[in-house]
């Protein structure tokens, strides 16, 4: 994937992606970070085609998405966002939503990828169990779970993660980053990150502030700059630490 002088702004007198230039290969994961309101999403809103680039082009594969019908386009993203959203319906209807022709074997072994088959055994009717409207019935961690599996069905060629573990317990958590681990195995991954102590290892950092791209690079180069994320960075891990003395 590639993006070429890449410009855009919401307003075109105001432009907040300026000349944006980066090669991604297959594979490599690519984080996205700032602070709140910095604009982390504006990336992913360009790559579905939510918005247009200004200038410049975004290529998928040498060929620039604007040559794809966007439903074509979309369906090459898988995504696990913040807000999960599931319907009324057994667990394996939603698992299947992406791949409504999916066998019971490829339901199970997407399951299994995501750390969740052995949870749905548990449930009084393991896959044909019912998930209520709100699917109240199952905790936060298991609906992300569900989500990552439903994601892994569909075998998608980019991932986009909006980091999604802030109000899950411990457990869960590393069973969701174990999943997610699967789940970005040979994929090209956009990781919208909050917490950055989760990102050290990814291959491109993309800091952005004010909906403008500030800084790039590894985990490492970024530190060594003192700049922008290293402030970020930083903080956040001296609030870690406080919250421990606490």
């Amino acid at each position: 994937m590639d993006f070429k002088n890449v410009k855009f702004g919401y307003d075109k007198d105001k432009i907040i992606i300026n000349n944006f230039t980066e090669s991604i290969k297959e594979g490599q994961k690519v984080a996205i970070v700032g602070p709140t309101g910095a604009g982390k999403t504006t990336i992913v809103k360009l790559l579905m085609r939510f918005y247009d680039v200004n200038d410049g082009a975004i290529l998928v594969d040498g060929h620039n998405i604007k040559d794809f019908k966007i439903s074509n386009l979309r369906k090459m993203f898988g995504m696990v966002l913040q807000d999960t959203w599931l319907f009324a319906g057994t667990v394996k209807d939603n698992i299947k939503y992406g791949k409504p022709d999916a066998t019971d074997h490829e339901v199970i072994e997407a399951a299994k990828a995501a750390h969740v088959h052995h949870f749905i055994k548990t449930l009084p009717n393991g896959y044909n169990s019912i998930l209520n409207e709100e699917s109240s019935n199952i905790s936060a961690g298991q609906k992300q779970l569900l989500t990552i599996a439903r994601v892994i069905l569909t075998n998608p060629k980019i991932l986009i993660l909006d980091e999604a573990t802030s109000s899950i317990d411990t457990r869960t958590e590393s069973q969701i980053q174990k999943a997610m681990d699967n789940l970005m195995q040979g994929r090209t991954s956009f990781i919208i990150a909050h917490r950055l102590s989760t990102i050290k290892n990814a291959d491109l950092i993309l800091v952005m502030n004010h909906g403008d791209i500030v800084e790039q690079g590894t985990h490492e180069e970024l530190l060594l700059k003192n700049g922008f994320y290293a402030n970020l960075y930083n903080s956040q891990f001296e609030d870690c630490n406080d919250e421990i003395k606490k």
